[in-house]
């Protein structure tokens, strides 16, 4: 089932997600409806608090990222097929010179700003069957599950950006906030009652 992203000025957004532990109800069910919401909005990566939820668990398919011909055929591998769903992440480290990349953001349509970050992590994460992982990430890979990782510590990429990109945005936001945006899934907006 395709859930409504939560857009940009929804409170969710801006808390830090709770753990949840095997027994959080429907859990799998959840998962599966991420996975369609995701794919339906063409995204690669969804958190949980992006359809509502304050809870630890966000997911990262990064298969449509290993088309990029400006990649390095080895980078173009480890994309293809990583497809991963982390519950109670905890990025461990952070590592290497900060480099920039063009985001962007479900919750926050058409707005696609550089965002500097480091390029290697160690994150520990449960995957949905509950069973615990420590792994090490760079390049691309590492940068998406740094921005699905920042959802759930109520962090947005445009929080990253210098002052004066956060000014000349301002009304872009506030758009968007109100739901004065077009978007081609489905969303709610926290200023109106009911999702389009």
């Amino acid at each position: 089932m395709i859930l409504p992203i939560v857009a940009y000025g929804e409170p969710v957004l801006r808390k830090q997600a709770k753990q949840i532990d095997a027994d959080y109800p429907k859990l799998s069910e959840l998962i599966d409806n991420m996975w369609d919401t995701m794919y339906n909005a063409h995204g690669v990566g969804l958190a949980a608090p992006q359809v509502g939820l304050p809870i630890r668990l966000f997911l990262v398919d990064t298969t449509p990222f290993s088309d990029d011909e400006d990649l390095s055929p080895e980078e173009q591998k480890a994309l293809n097929g990583f497809k991963k769903v982390f519950i109670n992440a905890n990025i461990e480290e952070e590592e290497g010179e900060e480099w920039d990349f063009n985001e962007g953001c479900l919750s926050i349509p058409d707005v696609r700003e550089d965002v500097k970050r480091k390029p290697t992590i160690t994150i520990t994460y449960l995957d949905e069957d509950f069973n615990s992982h420590t792994e090490t990430y760079d390049g691309l890979l590492a940068r998406v599950i740094q921005h699905e990782y920042d959802h759930i510590e109520g962090i947005l990429f445009t929080d990253k950006l210098s002052s004066l990109k956060k000014r000349l945005l301002k009304s872009r936001l506030d758009k968007i906030s109100k739901g004065k945006i077009k978007v081609d899934y489905k969303m709610r907006f926290p200023n109106l009652k009911k999702s389009r």
